[in-house]
């Protein structure tokens, strides 16, 4: 059976950006695919596009696994938690602000950064995050305060990757979680992050 793995960028990145992890995996033996979304668009609209995508993906019988980065990340949980007929093997976040993002709020509340942040917005206020699948979670968070929500908005309070903070990455029923001390942006181009993730693929589990 063909492993596949879909792979989703964050804001405002293309598709493109994944393609470093993408070749990475791909050299594990996993087939892979990388999910486009528009910010500009509802989020619902690429909850249900990224639905539809997976399924058509899975149609062929290919066993699937998610990974997103930061935005994309919560796309896939959203996803996922709405559309529980879609199939995952195992699903790896990094850098995912699932409970929120004060960095975003402070970026949104400028209309400058409501602008840019179109339809996303409403995600990046404080709410809930929760995985109730059986299959593997795993969570890949950032602890070097480098990105540009610091560059931005300033400071933020207590461990984060310069964009997100640790706190909101945390899953309630995650299966685990990994810290690494890197920024934001360097968590999908890292050599050590591909690692953890074609680990947790294969295994359910971190080293």
């Amino acid at each position: 059976m063909t492993e596949r793995v879909v792979l989703v960028p964050g804001l405002w990145m293309p598709a493109a950006v994944m393609a470093l992890l993408g070749a990475r995996l791909a050299r594990r033996g996993y087939a892979v695919s990388r999910f486009r979304y528009q910010t500009r668009r509802p989020m619902e609209a690429s909850v249900e596009s990224l639905a539809r995508f997976a399924r058509e993906l899975g149609a062929g019988g290919a066993k699937l696994h998610f990974v997103g980065h930061s935005l994309g990340g919560v796309l896939i949980l959203e996803m996922l938690t709405r559309h529980p007929e879609v199939p995952a093997a195992s699903t790896v976040l990094l850098g995912a602000p699932v409970r929120g993002s004060l960095a975003g709020r402070r970026f949104g509340a400028r209309p400058f950064g409501r602008w840019m942040m179109g339809a996303s917005r409403p995600l990046w206020e404080s709410r809930s995050a929760r995985w109730a699948r059986p299959a593997p979670l795993g969570v890949i968070a950032g602890t070097v305060p480098f990105g540009l929500g610091r560059a931005v908005e300033g400071r933020l309070p207590g461990q984060n990757d310069g964009v997100v903070r640790l706190e909101e990455t945390e899953v309630e029923g995650m299966t685990a979680r990994a810290l690494v001390p890197l920024g934001h942006s360097v968590l999908i181009v890292s050599r050590r992050v591909a690692e953890l993730v074609a680990h947790f693929l294969a295994n359910g589990r971190f080293p």
